[in-house]
């Protein structure tokens, strides 16, 4: 409610609050690249710039499927359990926590479909330095949730 008397767009409200999560986010890729170098030997093959381009792109995606799940939900109850709903299987399957590569192959195709996976799968490529041939669907996965689910949020926000 306190939105309401702030004399601004709510494409604004939106840039804000995803420029603050984005420092968030960068924040964390720092700490975890540290430590990972420092106490594991974890080193990055691809090209640094590459990375972090992918990175910020499947950030973004995964930003805007949360500001769509808002800004469609009716309330923030709602919206907490439809985000919950989303994120975890999507976590589990994704090959973010257990690796997608050990995954049955019908378990494989099930989280083909999660945005998420498509978001791992590019940066894996772009971390170990794989051509575009690698990985242009999930390049194009993760550029065309942005554009969609960003543009749904904008459409449905709400003031309340």
């Amino acid at each position: 409610k306190r939105y309401k008397v702030t004399p601004t767009s709510p494409v604004l409200l939106l840039a804000v609050q995803v420029s603050i999560y984005t420092i968030y986010s960068l924040l964390s890729l720092i700490l975890v690249y540290l430590v990972g170098s420092l106490f594991f030997g974890v080193r990055l093959p691809g090209s640094v710039g590459i990375f972090l381009v992918s990175y910020l792109l499947v950030m973004l995606s995964t930003f805007s499927i949360g500001m769509m799940v808002g800004g469609v939900a009716p309330n923030m109850k709602a919206a907490s359990i439809v985000a919950s709903v989303l994120y975890f299987p999507m976590l589990i399957f994704s090959g973010a926590t257990l690796p997608y590569e050990v995954m049955p192959t019908a378990l494989q195709r099930i989280a083909d479909i999660l945005p998420l996976t498509q978001g791992i799968k590019l940066l894996k490529a772009a971390s170990l330095g794989l051509s575009i041939d690698v990985a242009w669907l999930p390049l194009v996965v993760m550029v065309a949730l942005m554009i969609i689910c960003g543009g749904i949020a904008v459409k449905f926000f709400k003031w309340e």
